[in-house]
């Protein structure tokens, strides 16, 4: 069991890359973005079902570790840039917008960013990511309604 929700948290390795391995996650999610963009449920079914098992699995891999959001979990990168995305055009100036905001805004957690991380286990790393999604899906709502 400890194996597999190693495999879930670092998605399937990605998080063992040794630079960027946030980005490679966010990467992975967002080429899953795209093929579910078209359908909507299935879209918002993946979301649920990886940000669920994100938290189980990040969870259990940081308590193992013994180290806070252990830069190996990528699941929260992979997992929650499906928000980011949600009711957003995937032309290319949205998707590396969008894209380009998610990672800045997770690297450099600006408030409420940084507090919600300090939650306790998979909820901690998982949030923060789903909070910096929110962000990003909110800019990049407003540059579509300015581009109308």
């Amino acid at each position: 069991m400890k194996r597999l929700h190693e495999l879930i948290a670092t998605v399937f390795g990605l998080g063992y890359i040794p630079f960027a391995s946030g980005t490679f996650g966010s990467l992975a999610g967002l080429a899953l973005c795209l093929v579910l963009h078209g359908y909507l449920l299935a879209y918002v079914l993946a979301f649920i079902a990886l940000f669920i098992i994100g938290i189980i699995s990040a969870g259990r891999v940081e308590a193992e570790s013994g180290i806070k959001d252990p830069s190996v979990v990528v699941i929260d990168e992979f997992a929650c840039i499906f928000v980011a995305f949600l009711f957003v055009p995937l032309t290319p100036f949205y998707v590396i917008t969008g894209f380009l905001l998610y990672r800045v805004l997770d690297i450099f957690k600006i408030s409420p960013i940084r507090s919600v991380e300090k939650l306790a286990g998979g909820w901690g790393i998982m949030l923060d990511d789903l909070v910096a999604a929110l962000y990003t899906n909110l800019i990049l709502q407003i540059i579509i309604s300015f581009s109308k």
